[in-house]
């Protein structure tokens, strides 16, 4: 049997919260184990629960979904915070990205939309559309290259597949279009991943594609319309 992912829902209003407890409980994989309503709330329900996945408010009364964001990743670093927001350029979402969220989720996302952010985040993979992507490289500053002694000697360090699934992740690829990509399984590409990060020092999938595009790795290109 399937062990659930288990989902702290954080938001100051009670009607969101119960929409998304209610698509969310409907499936087999997912459960909401808590919910809170700022940020102070949020990092308390996570020590006591243990969420795989925090659907995290970033605009809320008192602690912020930033700082709540920050705490999470700092402390339970096996957590993945995906944050959600009205607005789909909202400075509060850049800043918890930045603080260490895993995705970016708009709050009239379709219910398919949500239920996959949720899973892919879960698994690994990152939750950004192309066009958020480049903002958010913009609002990091990857105008310029960096290519730092350690930076450069970490991504030395690649095997020629680890580099590959390097510059897939950099390119917005899930596992899943790893896989097909390079023809091995995905459980093949999880520990490639794992690996990948680990030797970078990345935080997660999202660390990684700034990472590659400040060491010029990655064609930069104009976001999608």
């Amino acid at each position: 049997m399937t062990i659930p992912i288990r989902v702290l829902l954080v938001d100051d209003q009670e009607l969101i919260r119960l929409g998304f407890r209610m698509v969310i409980e409907a499936e087999d994989d997912l459960v909401v184990v808590g919910e809170a309503s700022d940020g102070r709330s949020a990092i308390a329900q996570t020590a006591v629960l243990h969420p795989d996945v925090v659907l995290m408010d970033v605009r809320m009364p008192g602690l912020d979904g930033i700082a709540a964001t920050e705490a999470i990743v700092h402390e339970h670093p096996s957590t993945r915070v995906l944050v959600w927001t009205t607005f789909d350029l909202d400075e509060y979402a850049f800043g918890a990205i930045g603080a260490g969220a895993s995705g970016f989720l708009l709050k009239d996302a379709h219910r398919h939309e949500l239920l996959s952010a949720v899973r892919a985040v879960h698994r690994g993979d990152a939750v950004l559309s192309p066009r958020i992507t480049r903002v958010l490289l913009d609002r990091v500053g990857v105008g310029g290259q960096e290519r730092t002694p350690a930076a450069s000697a970490a991504v030395e360090s690649l095997t020629e597949r680890e580099r590959g699934v390097f510059l897939a992740i950099a390119r917005g690829l899930s596992n899943a279009e790893i896989a097909e990509e390079l023809y091995v399984s995905e459980s093949t590409v999880k520990t490639h991943v794992g690996r990948v990060l680990a030797k970078l020092g990345a935080r997660d999938r999202v660390h990684a594609v700034i990472l590659a595009f400040r060491l010029g790795l990655v064609e930069d290109q104009p976001p999608a319309a």
